[in-house]
């Protein structure tokens, strides 16, 4: 558990740095249309928005980095609960169980082995 709870955090921070990617750069291109089951049209009206969703998400990949090179384990909590929060609501916004999958559950497994580990150190 102690190499996988570090890596788990990095998967996390990895994953919100691809969100940052996809809202902020790809979010009007093919990638970007394709993932969010966007128009063209709607894509380019909301794009301001995704910018601004993707640079949150940047945050957070960098608060993970930073707890993990300060090894602050109260930053790490936090973003990482962040992140669980961030999963539920978007999945609850949107109907859409694989947010809570694929934003959530990585986070709390994190947080799970991160914890664990802490606690046998």
């Amino acid at each position: 558990m102690k190499i996988l709870a570090p890596l788990l955090v990095v998967l996390v921070a990895l994953e919100h740095l691809w969100f940052l990617v996809l809202e902020m750069f790809l979010f009007t291109k093919p990638t970007g249309l394709q993932t969010f089951h966007q128009t063209q049209q709607s894509a380019d009206t909301c794009a301001v928005l995704a910018m601004n969703q993707g640079l949150y998400n940047g945050f957070l990949a960098a608060g993970l980095v930073t707890a993990l090179i300060t090894k602050s384990q109260l930053l790490r909590r936090f973003v990482l609960v962040c992140v669980i929060v961030a999963g539920i609501y978007g999945s609850a916004t949107l109907g859409d169980k694989a947010v809570f999958v694929g934003q959530s559950v990585p986070a709390l497994l994190a947080l799970l082995c991160s914890e664990w580990a802490d606690r046998r150190a």
